[in-house]
């Protein structure tokens, strides 16, 4: 399967900005991430947890994970790039959280 453009785009443009960065760079990454619309695939999931920041840039960040969520694979996933970062560790509990409740 390919990525649609809108997340191509959103990979383009590489990791979140802090929340030290310019209105600028943070409103463009929010109008990038608006442009997709969930449900997204499994494949755009895994895409898209390189774009992860480390901060929560303003709340874009929360938007992102949800979106991730959206895929058809969310609860089994298993997110492995970038595994030091806070969002991606985030994603992989709240997987854990379900196979606990429900079993595998």
């Amino acid at each position: 399967m390919t990525l649609r453009p809108e997340v191509e785009d959103m990979l383009e443009a590489g990791p979140f900005p802090s929340e030290d960065a310019s209105v600028e760079e943070i409103a463009e990454t929010q109008r990038l991430l608006e442009r997709i619309k969930g449900p997204i695939s499994d494949e755009e999931a895994q895409a898209l947890t390189t774009v992860f920041g480390e901060d929560n840039c303003f709340g874009l960040s929360w938007t992102l994970l949800h979106l991730i969520e959206t895929a058809p694979g969310a609860q089994t996933a298993e997110y492995t790039n970038n595994p030091d970062n806070m969002w991606i560790q985030l994603l992989n509990a709240r997987v854990e959280s379900i196979r606990n409740q429900f079993g595998d």
